[in-house]
């Protein structure tokens, strides 16, 4: 198996700055993995086509970087639904259907996976719980994010000490879309129609999904940072799902985003 080269997560300055060492986190890039040809690099994506030895191989080198073993690292099985997870002591390797993860168990990783959607993580240090959000544009729509923040109130974090960072992320830049996507936008919220600016194609537009999820975090009343990377571009260290369709190729890699409360 090739080895690409060492694991490179990105980190947040904002969870960084208020978390300390109470919390280890990371936006992971595809760098550091064993898989070949479109999943080259750290493929974690088990709903891919990827040889599973090779995604499981990857899986673990994350569980490494944390400290811990791969049956600590949580994911799920993620539908673009606002449905999020708790997980304790007692969590078992499965992964159930939903789009986030929280915790207040120490040593336990939570993640979730994306390739163009935005991964979001959340920390409240002083109550110590996390969370990890997978919020593409249905999931940031219909309250992934929100339904994150109450799960983790539910284990005792105070809505004023969380901090949450979006990671890498499809920009408006890359992001055309169809005139029926914009009008469910604007019926939801009218106010919504600012995330939308003409595109070269004729009644398309170009959507910025980093500041509707922004906006969905402040207006919940919490800090959160974007760290403005796009997983488009070509020379981009990162998984792409809308890439991938513009290249006509048969199948994509994920990137994981992670979270954990030290021990």
């Amino acid at each position: 198996m090739k080895d690409d080269a060492v694991l490179s997560p990105v980190q947040s300055p904002l969870i960084s700055r208020a978390a300390g060492d109470a919390v280890r986190h990371g936006y992971f890039t595809r760098k550091g993995g064993v898989s070949d040809g479109i999943y080259a690099g750290l493929n974690v994506g088990l709903g891919s086509n990827d040889e599973r030895e090779r995604v499981v191989e990857n899986r673990r080198r994350v569980g490494d970087w944390f400290g811990t073993v791969p049956a600590r690292l949580a994911t799920v099985h993620q539908v673009h639904s606002p449905d999020v997870v708790t997980v304790d002591d007692g969590y078992d390797g499965e992964r159930p259907t939903a789009d986030a993860l929280v915790t207040a168990t120490p040593g336990l990783v939570v993640a979730v996976l994306s390739a163009d959607c935005g991964p979001v993580l959340f920390a409240d240090p002083k109550a110590g719980v996390v969370g990890a959000a997978h919020a593409g544009w249905k999931g940031a729509l219909t309250g992934v994010l929100e339904n994150t923040i109450a799960a983790m109130e539910r284990l005792g974090a105070a809505r004023q000490n969380i901090v949450a960072c979006l990671g890498p992320s499809i920009s408006k830049r890359h992001y055309e879309v169809g005139p029926e996507f914009v009008e469910r936008f604007v019926g939801t919220n009218e106010s919504y129609g600012a995330f939308f600016s003409p595109s070269e194609r004729r009644g398309h537009a170009m959507f910025d999904l980093p500041a509707l999820t922004l906006r969905r975090l402040t207006e919940a009343g919490i800090e959160a940072e974007n760290l403005d990377i796009c997983t488009y571009p070509e020379d981009a260290d990162y998984f792409s799902y809308r890439r991938t369709v513009h290249r006509k190729e048969p199948d994509y890699g994920r990137q994981i985003s992670a979270i954990m409360i030290r021990g």
